[in-house]
């Protein structure tokens, strides 16, 4: 490798910010989705109740199966004090499909209520962002320490935001698209492997844009960071202030 190959001191530090950003984003979309554990959680009720429901067509079994590992999942997160909202949500998710399907007595309407919930969230994701106010950064901004800063104090990640709450709208409409005409054409066991295989493509793909327009954003506003910082300057002012005020009436 000649000198003219070799990367110099000043194009290592032009690419460490970006790097940075590219690390911090990782993390933080690890921390909000709840990485492959997560993941895990998410795909492994369903998958149980149309594995069972595809051998025995006993819609009872299947979803006391389905509610039961998710109650199991949320047991090992709390026995290793681990964070519980991803295994949380799965148990009520679970839990609303097994109530709607034993009370209609379809078996199908299991996944009815997780369907609605795809759809209303891409109808969430599509309305915030025409509104201004896309909610992937409502989702993020707490996370990147931002909170709502990037709505008028940093136009580069609101539009970012805005880029990657269209693609989660438009992928989640995408996968209802596919999922409601099944629901009232295809079988319990047809529509439960769709489902099933529609679980984590479309959520990795989505994450992955995500990932693609924030690390070429501008980096967050840590406004904790700026309150701590306005906090010590207040308290070292008060205390100069004092010292000032002690002196003064030393000297008088």
């Amino acid at each position: 490798m000649t000198s003219l190959d070799k990367p110099t001191e000043e194009t290592q530090a032009e690419d460490a910010p970006q790097q940075d950003a590219r690390a911090v984003t990782e993390a933080a979309l690890f921390e909000a989705f709840g990485g492959v554990r997560g993941m895990v959680e998410t795909v492994l009720p369903g998958l149980l109740f149309v594995t069972i429901f595809t051998v025995n067509k006993d819609l009872h079994w299947s979803a006391i199966a389905a509610l039961a590992v998710s109650v199991v999942l949320v047991v090992v997160r709390l026995a290793m004090r681990d964070t519980v909202k991803h295994a949380f949500s799965g148990v009520f998710g679970v839990a609303f499909g097994v109530v709607f399907a034993m009370m209609t007595g379809n078996a199908k309407d299991f996944y009815l209520p997780g369907m609605l919930y795809t759809l209303g969230l891409a109808l969430a994701y599509i309305v915030t962002t025409l509104c201004g106010v896309p909610l992937i950064g409502l989702i993020l901004g707490p996370v990147f320490k931002e909170n709502l800063s990037w709505r008028t104090r940093n136009p580069g990640r609101k539009k970012a935001y805005a880029k990657a709450s269209w693609a989660w709208g438009l992928i989640l409409l995408a996968k209802c698209a596919i999922l409601f005409p099944l629901y009232w054409w295809a079988n319990t066991a047809q529509l439960g492997w769709v489902l099933v295989a529609l679980k984590i493509p479309p959520f990795l793909l989505a994450v992955w844009l995500t990932w693609v327009f924030l690390a070429k954003a501008p980096a967050p506003i840590d406004v904790f960071a700026e309150m701590e910082a306005a906090e010590k300057a207040a308290e070292e002012k008060q205390t100069a202030a004092e010292a000032a005020g002690a002196r003064h009436r030393r000297e008088g």
